[in-house]
């Protein structure tokens, strides 16, 4: 037993020094530094499979993908102005409102989106309108396991609405047809957007 662990001891040893003389011989080694030319530039490849007598090849070649197209106003900050999309985007577009949205639905910083201020509130706005249409069902906070409301939804199609449903008070007289009160919808901030038709905008119905 004392024989096996000096022989133990002897060869721990020997593989540290082993290990020291390695490292202390890659340390002064230097690696060849590769210039930015021989470095092939980064890109779409296609896999090229050529097969000569029983040698089989594969490379990657770079496809040439034609350059996208450019915005029509490049100087323009905001992206919105840039594309030249402004008054022309609802609450319906989920792909545009999904760019400037997080995972869990809330709105990303000015700092990140580069929106400008006027355009920052109409997309919040859109954004709302498209949560309570259940437009962006994958863009929601996840509840914990097990959660159990306190009380279940009311299903309502009341995403056009500018308030939430709790605070709408209910009418329950409505009255000759030409003296019903009128209920706002939609949002003053998005009356110059869109429009399916030539008739005047009422935000009020």
């Amino acid at each position: 037993m004392a024989l096996r662990g000096v022989l133990r001891s002897v060869w721990t040893s020997a593989a540290g020094f082993r290990l020291g003389t390695n490292a202390g011989f890659l340390r002064t080694t230097s690696s060849p530094q590769l210039s930015a030319s021989t470095v092939q530039s980064r890109g779409i490849r296609q896999v090229v499979e050529t097969q000569e007598g029983k040698t089989t090849t594969v490379e990657g070649h770079i496809v040439d993908v034609p350059a996208g197209p450019q915005p029509p106003n490049p100087t323009a900050k905001c992206p919105i102005y840039r594309w030249d999309l402004q008054h022309k985007y609802n609450y319906t577009d989920v792909l545009l409102l999904s760019q400037f949205i997080r995972s869990d639905g809330g709105m990303l910083p000015r700092r990140i989106t580069g929106l400008c201020s006027e355009e920052h509130h109409k997309i919040t706005v859109c954004v709302k309108m498209a949560h309570r249409a259940g437009l962006l069902p994958d863009h929601k906070p996840k509840l914990p396991e097990g959660h159990v409301p306190k009380r279940p939804k009311q299903q309502l199609n009341r995403y056009l609405t500018r308030w939430s449903v709790d605070s709408v008070k209910p009418i329950y007289k409505s009255g000759l047809k030409w003296c019903k009160k009128r209920m706002p919808v939609g949002h003053p901030a998005l009356k110059d957007n869109v429009r399916y038709g030539f008739k005047p905008l009422n935000m009020k119905h």
